[in-house]
């Protein structure tokens, strides 16, 4: 025994047994260990399954219901109703996604549990898919169009004989984004929304010419293209024969799903693809919606053709919105919140526009936790009491329920970072925030980390103009669009693996020679930035056309530099979408950046940083600087780019500023 005294004892003891015995052992320990992952195999798949079981003890489910549009498609709908005889409000999600409820997907889960919440609480909860995706008739194109069958989807809800008459949209994402514009057909039925990161929805709201995020200052951005590859039908899928009866439809959806799988593809390398307009078909995707829309310029006619919400549209429904700060489109989220609670049609909807912003990526603000990570950095206790919140405020629009959501619920929910608290507000931005410019300064040599760029408050600016003796008004850079600045976290949704979001240590982006770094001192107290940024620049290039980027960063004590939010601006846009103007070599021209978005405290010793280059892929397009349609073009040309910071050239960011 002594060559085992170094073992513990229990591996002492079975190496003293002899091999029969050993065996026996090893047979009983496997049987038990069996035993043990079987039990709990099993108890995971009960728990899985007893959300369905939870549902069947209540409720009346209706699978795959063909409910008809006014052009005779059938879109398929799946019912979940109390137990009751009594008519009730409806919860109504619509969507372009899964959920077929003999899948094992996610999805089926999550559908189940949101159907669940709002059985629980005396709801009926409806889902139902866009035409042309699964077992809806038809041909699909985003957001759901025809608006029509948002429409007749609800008059078809308030003619049930189980249903009050009262209807809320409720969703997410691509759940949440036709709501807007549906909302403008002002249904009699629909009494109140519920959208959450809804974007992608958003035609033209003030200064926001997205497009449903298909373009930001003028670039396109990749999210959709990513995002097309993996949702798309293929053309040949299968068929569903016309006039499938119900019973058929419950039957074969056992069998098949009609999700469709696409080859995993390496979104980095796959958006790299140039000409942009063959990126889906290189990677032998469906690209029919794409091919169309890669080629729509922003002023083109056709965005107002299809789902998306502009301001010019009518809107007069209460509505709880949900922001989230690393979400792909905050800025023009927030400014259609604006928009509406300035210009709904009726006093009650102006008066009935409440809002959350949550420190999380898209969509994800419910996976809140104590200490919430977004990207690397830790923003604290970010949980809030969503579902209570929601589920008040369908109480009182859908059942009228004198309760006391309006007396307790803050007109504006925002957190904010740094300080990780929630705080509250009548107005967005906060009603005692002013304006605060900080200037571009350099010795001409802004150039990475190590360079001399200066972040400057306006004292600091006019000390310094009384020096500027030999000082240099311009920073330089070269923008090759074939080594462009890569996307590193950022304000992003739906690229796959390309992307990462939210916020990441920026320095090692910072040793490139083509970003200029303008950082401001270490702070004497802390400030607490929450609003629009605003960004106006003095440009200059040898290119007819470029792209300029920049992002707002907090800089900590020890160097870490955490990004909030970002923009870019296409130059031939720099004077509005309606005309394309293209530059001059050596004129300076006067850019004003589509604002970014943020709440964020500075603390005491932070520092305030401005990152500008021209790219920042593939968050962007890059810019080929030929100043041609540059989503057909291979190659493209170095582009030789200057930011002015003078008395006559004062670039500058404007930070709102909470005053004590």
């Amino acid at each position: 025994m002594k060559k085992y005294t170094h073992f513990p004892v229990e591996t002492r003891f079975i190496a003293s047994l002899s091999l029969k015995k050993r065996l026996s052992l090893e047979l009983k320990l496997r049987f038990i260990l069996s035993f043990v992952f079987c039990c709990f195999a099993i108890s995971t798949a009960f728990a899985q399954a007893s959300i369905f079981d939870k549902i069947a003890a209540i409720a009346t489910v209706d699978q795959k219901v063909m409910v008809p549009m006014r052009d005779g498609i059938r879109l398929a709908t799946d019912i979940y109703r109390p137990k009751t005889d009594q008519p009730v409000p409806i919860i109504f999600s619509r969507t372009p996604y899964n959920f077929n409820s003999w899948n094992d997907g996610e999805q089926r889960t999550r559908t189940a549990e949101r159907a669940y919440e709002a059985l629980s609480r005396g709801y009926a909860y409806v889902v139902q898919n866009e035409r042309g995706r699964y077992y809806s008739e038809g041909e699909w194109d985003i957001l759901g169009v025809p608006l029509t069958d948002g429409y007749d989807a609800f008059t078809w809800m308030k003619n049930q004989t189980w249903s009050n008459g009262k209807i809320a949209t409720l969703g997410c994402s691509s759940t949440a984004e036709w709501q807007m514009a549906v909302a403008a057909l002002d249904h009699p039925s629909h009494a109140a929304m519920v959208a959450q990161g809804f974007g992608a929805g958003v035609g033209v709201v003030g200064d926001f010419y997205e497009q449903g995020n298909w373009y930001r200052g003028g670039a396109h951005q990749l999210l959709f293209t990513a995002w097309l590859y993996g949702v798309e039908h293929d053309k040949f899928k299968p068929r569903i024969p016309k006039g499938a009866t119900q019973e058929d439809l419950i039957r074969i959806s056992r069998f098949y799903d009609l999700a469709p799988e696409n080859p995993k593809l390496d979104m980095s390398k796959a958006l790299a693809h140039l000409p942009v307009q063959d990126i889906i078909k290189n990677a032998h995707g469906k690209r029919e919606i794409f091919d169309g829309l890669i080629q729509r310029k922003p002023n083109d006619p056709a965005w107002k053709e299809g789902g998306l919400y502009h301001d010019n549209m009518p809107f007069d429904k209460p509505s709880f919105w949900f922001v989230s700060w690393y979400d792909v489109s905050a800025s023009p989220n927030l400014a259609l919140f604006n928009h509406v609670r300035k210009n709904a049609k009726s006093q009650e909807a102006r008066d009935n526009q409440y809002l959350v912003i949550a420190p999380t990526l898209h969509c994800r603000y419910t996976r809140a936790t104590e200490n919430t990570i977004v990207g690397e950095r830790s923003v604290g206790d970010a949980r809030l009491n969503y579902n209570e919140q929601i589920y008040a405020w369908f109480d009182y629009w859908l059942k009228g329920l004198k309760n006391d959501f309006q007396a307790k619920t803050p007109r504006v929910q925002y957190y904010t970072m740094g300080a990780n608290k929630w705080q509250s507000s009548e107005t967005w931005p906060p009603e005692n925030t002013v304006m605060t410019p900080f200037y571009l300064s350099s010795g001409g040599s802004a150039n990475t980390l190590y360079g001399d760029g200066q972040l400057l408050s306006d004292n600091a600016k006019k000390t310094k103009d009384k020096d500027a003796t030999n000082r240099t008004t311009t920073d330089k850079f070269v923008y090759d669009p074939m080594n462009p600045v890569p996307s590193y976290g950022g304000n992003v949704c739906c690229t796959g693996n390309a992307i990462e979001g939210g916020a990441f240590d920026q320095r090692q982006m910072e040793m490139r020679n083509d970003i200029l770094v303008y950082t401001s001192e270490p702070l004497v107290e802390g400030i607490e930035v929450s609003g629009f940024i605003e960004s106006t620049l003095y440009v200059s290039s040898d290119a007819k056309d470029t792209d300029i980027t920049i992002k707002l960063i907090d800089v900590y004590p020890d160097g870490k530099a955490y990004n909030l939010d970002e923009t870019i601006q296409r130059l031939r846009y720099r004077d509005g979408y309606e005309k394309e103007v293209f530059m001059k070599k050596g004129e300076v021209y006067k850019v004003d950046m589509t604002p970014m978005s943020t709440s964020n405290y500075f603390e005491k010793g932070h520092r305030i940083r401005i990152e500008i280059s021209s790219s920042n892929f593939p968050r962007f397009t890059r810019n080929l600087n030929t100043g041609g349609n540059n989503f057909d073009e291979k190659e493209g040309v170095v582009a030789r780019n200057q930011i002015h910071h003078s008395e006559q050239y004062p670039s500058q960011v404007r930070l709102p500023i909470l005053k004590k």
